[in-house]
């Protein structure tokens, strides 16, 4: 598509929409804040340097095999929510994104700084049961205190059995498994859960800053109040990896507008004949976690595509969100705010 192109698209979508309200001043402003959500990270996925220019390949990531040391947090946050973090006062819901490649191995000193016993418990990775963030083998955390957690990673390879044995790489996360019960469900509803992603060697990476989680919990997003959901900005073209989890006690249906990805453990096909299901909606249950990446509005274009619960009581009750997509220029076509319509 030509420059030209684009720009007849956008005056015959500008022509459709001139009855329409203002851009509200929230959206706009809250929007652009709101697109900071879940991208606190900690890569401990080194790559070679940034791409440069649309036709420079996208960074992949390198072989794994390092060992790291992080501290984090567990505290309470302002609103009686429960938060983890990498910095003492600087906890979120959701929690930090860890990033690692297969071979790493890491080691979390983790120190609870609630008045409440509390963990952390990761899926998808090797760990001892020291590691493993539950009372019943005592791994938990007493108020005050620290403990270090260690994870452990490994790549794809025949045991000796001849059989094949699944390496680590995918989309995981972690979370409480103490507060409130002994299976974290208070924690849990309070904010205490994060995203992990273990990368495979060669794997394409996302764009510097554009990776955001999001979480179905309960009827919440990312413990958001209903019709506050976060949005999320990219500009065209940019590479976008989205992490979705699910938590709590209801199924939910991922679906985002205008964009689509392989239902595979990367979300991207691996060449022209790769059979896998691309699909732009996935059903999801408690404890669920997937992810891909997407080109911002590729074929589609700059706009407000809404990503929502396709269960319809459940979007209907304020499970839904913007990823607001801005063309070169910042700017982003006309568009209604959903949360105030």
């Amino acid at each position: 598509m030509t420059e030209r192109d684009t720009e007849r698209d956008d005056e015959r979508i500008q022509a459709t929409v001139q009855d329409r309200r203002a851009l509200s001043r929230r959206m706009l402003i809250g929007g652009a804040v709101a697109a900071t959500a879940g991208v606190t990270s900690l890569s401990l996925a080194a790559s070679a340097p940034e791409a440069v220019g649309a036709d420079t390949p996208p960074r992949t990531a390198p072989a794994g095999g390092e060992t790291k040391r992080i501290k984090m947090y567990a505290e309470k946050l302002a609103d009686g929510q429960l938060g983890y973090g990498f910095e003492k006062g600087k906890a979120s819901v959701p929690g930090p994104l860890i990033e690692l490649n297969e071979g790493d191995t890491l080691h979390i000193e983790f120190e609870n700084l609630t008045d409440v016993d509390a963990s952390l418990h990761v899926h998808g990775m090797d760990y001892e049961i020291s590691s493993d963030g539950t009372r019943m083998n005592r791994s938990h955390v007493e108020p005050g205190g620290t403990r270090t957690y260690t994870w452990r990673t490994h790549a794809p390879g025949r045991r000796k059995d001849g059989t094949w044995r699944a390496g680590t790489a995918g989309y995981w996360h972690y979370h409480d498994h103490v507060v409130g019960t002994d299976h974290g469900t208070g924690g849990i509803r309070k904010g205490l859960y994060g995203p992990v992603i273990v990368r495979r060697k060669g794997d394409i990476l996302p764009d510097p800053g554009k990776t955001f989680t999001i979480v179905f919990n309960d009827m919440t997003i990312n413990n958001k109040a209903a019709h506050e959901a976060p949005n999320f900005e990219a500009t065209v073209g940019d590479r976008v990896e989205i992490v979705m989890i699910t938590h709590g006690e209801y199924y939910h249906t991922f679906h985002m507008h205008g964009h689509r990805w392989a239902d595979n453990r990367t979300g991207m096909l691996t060449g022209p004949d790769d059979p896998t299901q691309v699909l732009d909606n996935k059903i999801c249950g408690p404890a669920d976690s997937f992810g891909f990446q997407i080109i911002a509005g590729e074929g589609v274009g700059a706009g407000a595509w809404m990503y929502h619960c396709h269960v319809q009581s459940h979007s209907d009750m304020g499970m839904a969100g913007l990823f607001l997509v801005k063309k070169a220029d910042g700017s982003i076509p006309e568009y209604d705010d959903p949360h105030h319509a």
